[in-house]
């Protein structure tokens, strides 16, 4: 079984809503409270790698977003 990429969530309110993707496969979902947009955006990130081919996985992982910490210089 092929090691999985290490992936992120990024959940942000929009109104009443909290949408959720993962930056680096481009995938989206939301949710009314911040767990199910938890849950949900998991859920479409395990569905995307279930059914996307290997190249796909590769494609969206070379062009997805890249997530880095920031280092500040004030806190």
């Amino acid at each position: 079984m092929k090691k999985a990429p290490a992936l992120t969530a990024v959940i942000a309110k929009e109104g009443k809503w909290y949408v959720a993707t993962c930056p680096e496969l481009g995938v989206a979902s939301q949710g009314r409270t911040l767990k199910e947009a938890f849950a949900m955006v998991q859920e479409a990130v395990n569905l995307f790698l279930e059914t996307a081919s290997s190249a796909e996985i590769k494609r969206c992982l070379s062009k997805g977003a890249k997530v880095r910490p920031l280092e500040l210089a004030h806190a």
